[in-house]
């Protein structure tokens, strides 16, 4: 079994395979956790609300409690209980929606009123703010940290890991309904009963014809401040992780010292992943600094502590894509992780691995039972971002 991908996506499933006895190999072009792959960055923000759908709230509580066996297992901090506060600006909306959702499936989740809110957190400032949506025991994944984790679990039961970059595969490698092999760019051959295809944002590269207007790779940069010197008021269990769904940010705020965390959150431009320049924009700088000086105006003149340019890959109407490649029946392709697929990833690599070993009762305890992780065209959603602050993401 070759599990092309080290990514969230790709490490789970090889890990959910290698569990129940396959002998199982991830081939990645770079080391866990690179800054370059789609897992990339320290920390990834992760909670229930997904406005009024119900399926991903479930994935998540049931990811996130298998994130906290792995940080068990690692005897290392994994899982920052920041809890996460969505500003809302009217009485319905992504918020309500979320609202009556979480509680109707007794998932911890509060209103608060500004006033609540600010007796909780004075440092931010609630002009425009109508209420705000609580998530308690929402949180911060140390993302490099937890893909370091996983992997070597992996490997101590026993799964392989080569570093080898993959060319796309033709006709002369498939025949009959069936993947015979990947081919490397230095030649070599990685044969296998099956393959997983989870290359993040080269998947679409991979598999052009396949994927054709299904995937897109954009740029997107996020920006640290430096907190005020002796100032704790923004460090982790000071205040929580938030988002603005109308405003297209969210952040996080300093943990173990990095800086608080801003992410203006609307599509960059498309890139090619080989060839993004991994510097900060002036623009970006530029607009996370007016979101400081809006609602943590104590932030808005510090310095730059440092950035992040990384690349969501992202489907049209911001599902994933979970499915069997349509010409070799031994292949699954998996990707449109985008900025929401880390929190998701247990229960998505054990999905996949429920379909590589035809479990049903398995697949059907997990699927939604609405096909909206079938390869095939995707309708557009207006208004839904691509990190995962969308409502159905």
């Amino acid at each position: 079994m070759v599990v092309l991908g080290a990514g969230v996506m790709g490490a789970w499933t090889a890990h959910w395979l290698r569990r129940h006895g396959l002998d199982v190999t991830i081939v990645d072009q770079y080391s866990p956790a690179s800054s370059l792959a789609t897992s990339g960055d320290e920390t990834r923000v992760t909670r229930s609300a997904h406005g009024a759908d119900e399926v991903y709230p479930r994935w998540q509580r049931t990811s996130q409690a298998q994130w906290r066996l792995l940080e068990e297992e690692a005897h290392a901090s994994l899982l920052v209980p920041t809890g996460v506060l969505w500003f809302a600006h009217r009485e319905d909306g992504f918020e309500a929606e979320s609202l009556a959702t979480l509680t109707r499936l007794g998932i911890p989740a509060q209103r608060l009123e500004t006033d609540e809110m600010d007796r909780h957190w004075p440092q931010i400032a609630g002009d425009g703010i109508t209420w705000a949506l609580y998530e308690p025991e929402a949180g911060v994944l140390m993302s490099r940290r937890a893909m370091l984790a996983l992997v070597d679990r992996f490997l101590r039961d026993g799964g392989r890991l080569e570093r080898a970059r993959v060319v796309s595969p033709d006709g002369t490698d498939g025949a009959g309904g069936r993947l015979a092999r990947l081919t490397t760019q230095g030649g070599s051959e990685l044969r296998a009963d099956a393959f997983v295809l989870a290359a993040g944002p080269w998947l679409a590269g991979l598999l052009p014809s396949v994927l054709d207007g299904q995937l897109s790779v954009t740029r997107q940069e996020l920006v640290y401040f430096a907190t005020p010197p002796g100032d704790d008021r923004f460090d982790g269990g000071s205040v929580p992780t938030w988002a603005d769904y109308d405003a297209a940010y969210y952040g996080l705020p300093s943990i173990e010292g990095r800086g608080f965390k801003v992410a203006p959150d609307w599509p960059g431009p498309i890139v090619e992943p080989d060839r993004l320049e991994r510097r900060l924009s002036d623009e970006r700088v530029a607009a996370a600094r007016r979101l400081l000086s809006a609602r943590f105006p104590a932030l808005a003149d510090q310095p730059v502590s440092e950035g992040r340019v990384c690349q969501y890959e992202s489907t049209p109407d911001t599902h994933f894509i979970i499915d069997r490649h349509p010409e070799w029946d031994n292949v699954w392709v998996v990707g449109g992780g985008s900025g929401h697929g880390f929190k998701h990833g247990p229960v998505i690599g054990e999905y996949v691995a429920a379909q590589v070993l035809g479990d049903l009762p398995m697949i059907e305890r997990i699927d939604p039972g609405d096909g909206r992780f079938r390869l095939g065209p995707r309708e557009a959603k207006l208004g839904l971002r691509t990190s995962g602050l969308a409502p159905s993401d």
